[in-house]
Order: C-alpha cells, then structure tokens, then sequence
C-alpha cells in the first residue's frame, strides 16, 4: 500500500502539533492504510503529554490531498458488503475521530483539496486556504453517489446549498469560491505562515478554554447539552486557569496560565 500519515510536534513549539499527508505521485490520494493511521492518531491527540493545544493538518508538496487513492478502488467496491465497510468502516470512522476530538484543528490548503481530502478539512476547526487551492468532489464522473455519513460532514461545513453544487455539478471551486460558500474562512498567499500563525494564537491561550468551546460547538449541533455536559461545563468555576484569567484583568497584567491539562 502506498502512502503515509506523518506526525510531530513543531520544533519552535512543542504545544503544536503537525500532520501530514503523504502519497508521492498521486497528489496525496489518501489509501486504506492511511484512513486507518488517521483515525487512529485522532482518536490518541487528547491524551498526548505534554498536551497538545492544536494541531495543524496539512499535505506534501503544495497539494492538501487529491481525494481517495482510486487504484485501491477494485478491492473494495465492487460488492455491496465490500463498499459498505470501506465507507462505513474505515473513511467514516476516521472522520468520526477527527470531529470528535477536543483538540482544535487546522486545516493547511494548498492546491488540490478533492473528495476524501475535502472531507477531511471539513472535520478540522479552521480553514486557511492559499490562493489557487481547488476544491471539488467529483466522484459522479466516477459513477458513485456521496456515502451518507461522509455527506453529513461535508453538509456541515457548506451547507445543503453549498453541498448539492460540489455532488451535483462534480466541478471545482478555486478558493474565492469557497470562501464565499464559507468552505474556508480565510483566502491567504502563504497558507502555511498563516497556519502557523493561527496555531501560535491558539497555543498561545489555555487548551482547557479550546477544549470546553470544542465541545460545546459540537454539543449545540447535535442539539445542546444534556444536563450531565452543562454541570461539566461549569466545573471551571474554581479552577486555577479561570481564577487567574480574572485576577490577572483586574490586576492590570498578562495572564500566567498554569497547565491544567498536563
């Protein structure tokens, strides 16, 4: 199988961490063993120490990812149980992870941002993309409609509207376009340096903070809280971060935030 998953921690800030998507040749189309190597990196980034305040996620060589790896297509799709599990047991579970995750993400684009790619961004926080990034999901000209859990994530992010245009018409959008549909948040010249920027703003407050607005945001999708998630919410009534936040306004200095989390 080709293609891998690589993670590390900034080496200017170990707060930071970085992923990247890598499959040499093929605009880093995302294989089987790289859909598993996600999820399993997702699901283990709230519990690294010391603990991660962001992480941003990224492809090689100027392209975000071109979708998923089409030359692994005949071993999966061509039974109704076969199709099913690649979907429902591989690609959706990874982008399950992704969304389930309390520690922000940020999506890096650069050039082709296609199908399986796309829906990855569409899981992560914010969306910085560079001046001639393309986005698209274009699988009708492969004769396959959009899986429903994959759909639902890229419905999250653009909207019926936005979502029926990519599926339906299969073209591309560049990057004003998808700023307009609110796909990305911001059109940039350099991605990376405004990625990187980003992160450094986000490291720079306290994960605990990042973390409790993540799972609130996620909470009020699906509906909002439950009662147990409310009183988990306020529990940051006592702690040493929210004390400190307070008392360093009214004392007219720079917050010193302790590290709760780690």
């Amino acid at each position: 199988m080709s293609g891998t998953l690589h993670f590390e921690r900034d080496p200017r800030d170990p707060r930071i961490g970085l992923v990247t998507l890598s499959n040499a040749g093929k605009l880093n189309a995302i294989s089987v063993a790289m859909w598993r190597e996600l999820a399993e990196l997702a699901a283990a980034l709230e519990a690294m120490r010391p603990v991660l305040h962001v992480v941003i996620v990224r492809g090689q060589g100027g392209d975000f990812a071109a979708g998923a790896d089409i030359a692994e297509f005949p071993a999966h799709r061509f039974s109704t149980e076969a199709l099913r599990d690649y979907h429902e047991r591989l690609v959706a579970p990874a982008l399950q992870a992704l969304l389930a995750t309390d520690v922000p993400l940020i999506a890096q684009i650069e050039g082709g941002c296609v199908g399986g790619g796309l829906e990855i961004a569409a899981c992560c926080d914010l969306r910085i993309a560079q001046h001639g990034a393309r986005f698209g999901i274009p699988i009708a000209k492969l004769g396959f409609p959009m899986a429903p859990d994959e759909l639902s994530v890229v419905l999250n992010a653009v909207g019926p509207a936005g979502a029926a245009e990519l599926l339906l018409e299969a073209r591309f959008l560049d990057a004003d376009e998808a700023l307009q549909r609110r796909l990305v948040q911001r059109v940039v010249a350099d991605a990376g340096a405004q990625a990187a920027a980003s992160a450094q703003r986000i490291a720079a407050l306290p994960a605990s903070v990042a973390r409790a607005n993540k799972r609130t945001l996620r909470q009020l999708r699906r509906g909002g809280p439950t009662d147990a998630e409310r009183t988990r919410h306020f529990g940051y009534a006592d702690s040493a971060t929210h004390r400190e936040g307070v008392q360093a306004f009214l004392d007219r200095r720079l917050p010193e935030f302790p590290d709760e989390l780690g």
